[in-house]
């Protein structure tokens, strides 16, 4: 996270973990147990030492008890209504995602805008049931696999699924790959 390509990336985790787990009246060993991610990598990642999944950081959100927009937007704005926090990176300079707002829901809505270049995919790990997402493809073809089945989604069309099921966002053509995810839990 401090290397310059990609200081954007997750910017304001390490602050916001460590305000926001102080806040709970936990320690890092509590957090540990409550969310099932090493206190190694809970000192690493509130030190801004660590790159971490967004699974993990979920993960750590829910054993806090808040959202994960919570621990990733920057704490000077004070809305969720426009967070527009890059929190991912590919391979590839073209491949980020970038977290624009979150509105509640049962628990949260989140909108995002991906970007995967040529060649460049994202596996994710199973969300908890009840979890769903809503993809609108904006530019490219993008390739959805579920649960090792691949489907393909060309500009302007879009998909409903549930995300608690290992899942992949791929862009297997030559062009940029742009669109919009909601996540809703």
């Amino acid at each position: 996270m401090r290397s310059q390509v990609r200081s954007d990336v997750l910017a304001h985790v390490s602050g916001n973990l460590k305000r926001l787990r102080l806040d709970a009246g936990l320690s890092q060993t509590a957090l540990a147990r409550a969310s099932g991610i090493s206190r190694r990598m809970i000192v690493a990642v509130e030190g801004g030492d660590a790159n971490i999944s967004l699974s993990s950081l979920d993960k750590l959100a829910s054993a806090i008890g808040v959202g994960f927009v919570d621990l990733v937007r920057d704490p000077e704005r004070g809305s969720h209504a426009a967070i527009q926090q890059v929190t991912w990176r590919g391979e590839r300079p073209e491949s980020q995602a970038l977290l624009l707002a979150s509105t509640p829901a049962s628990s949260e809505v989140q909108m995002w805008a991906w970007t995967l270049g040529p060649g460049d995919r994202y596996d994710a790990e199973p969300d908890p049931e009840g979890w769903q997402e809503m993809l609108f493809v904006t530019g490219g073809v993008l390739t959805l696999e579920l649960s090792g089945v691949s489907r393909d989604f060309p500009a302007g069309t879009f998909t409903v699924f549930n995300s608690s099921q290992p899942y992949a966002y791929l862009n297997l053509r030559d062009d940029i790959l742009t669109f919009l995810r909601n996540v809703v839990s």
